[in-house]
């Protein structure tokens, strides 16, 4: 073979190189151009739907980093390199790390679901996973709470998601249930009428709905009240204490009793014969 032909040889591969290479750098650039497009409004969207910003960062990044592979996987692929290797390593070192990485993932999940259906948001009070506490933060693999006494508790989203929540927050009002005990001996219609003036002269209980105040048991020791009134949620703890203390103080002023647990025992004397 002359020198000619190979000159020709090593041209025409070098021109189709060449044409390959433009065409992969093309897709590279064009592809990495759409895919910060796509992330931009994907990050838009999120915005809009008040989705937390940290959320939005991270799946940001990962819509990002996605769409590169696809992009990078599709350049070597104009370059006439075979990818199916690539691609096998890819998803055996994704399977690999998924694996390893179950329970995180299985928190990051739950995090996203926490984030996007909003089940509490921060400052809500909520019990959930065996625990109660005031939510300081909404993270992506763990909720934190504060609770009454100031201790820190992390609850994995995963135990929240798999759990009961119950949010006491959520809700502008709240009805305070309370149970007052009463001799057998006292007034049916005087524990009633004290317990009215009580609760009509706090101004934190609302009269839409009227409270309740209803003879709810007759129990061993004591005729139990039920009062059940309506407040707004902040005020629920404060109306519960304070009402509690005002029912000993007027009850003591009536001179209605309070009665502790008794027994009535009868001593019967025999006679020996």
């Amino acid at each position: 073979m002359d020198t000619d032909k190979i000159l020709q040889i090593v041209y025409d591969l070098s021109l189709e190189f060449s044409v390959k290479l433009i065409a992969a750098l093309a897709i590279f650039i064009v592809g990495r151009w759409a895919a910060r497009r796509v992330t931009a409004l994907v990050k838009s969207l999120m915005q809009k739907s008040d989705v937390e910003e940290m959320l939005q960062r991270f799946l940001g990044n990962l819509v990002y980093a996605l769409l590169l592979t696809v992009v990078i996987l599709a350049s070597i692929t104009q370059l006439g390199v075979e990818t199916t290797s690539f691609v096998a390593i890819l998803g055996a070192a994704g399977l690999a790390i998924g694996l390893a990485l179950q329970g995180s993932l299985s928190n990051f999940a739950a995090g996203v679901l926490i984030i996007l259906f909003r089940p509490y948001r921060t400052g809500d009070y909520i019990e959930v996973a065996g625990v109660s506490g005031s939510v300081d933060s909404v993270q992506v693999f763990t909720t934190i709470l504060n609770t009454p006494d100031n201790k820190r508790v992390i609850v994995p989203n995963s135990a929240v998601m798999s759990d009961t929540i119950t949010n006491y927050s959520a809700n502008d009002t709240r009805r305070v249930d309370m149970v007052f005990g009463v001799g057998y001996g006292d007034s049916l219609d005087t524990v009633k009428q004290c317990l009215q003036e009580i609760v009509s002269s706090d101004s934190r209980v609302h009269q839409d709905p009227a409270p309740v105040i209803a003879v709810a048991e007759l129990a061993d020791n004591s005729v139990n009240f039920a009062v059940k009134v309506w407040a707004d949620t902040g005020d629920y703890w404060g109306i519960f204490f304070d009402t509690t203390e005002t029912v000993k103080r007027k009850f003591d002023e009536k001179g209605i009793s309070i009665p502790f647990p008794q027994r009535d025992v009868h001593l019967y004397q025999s006679q020996s014969t």
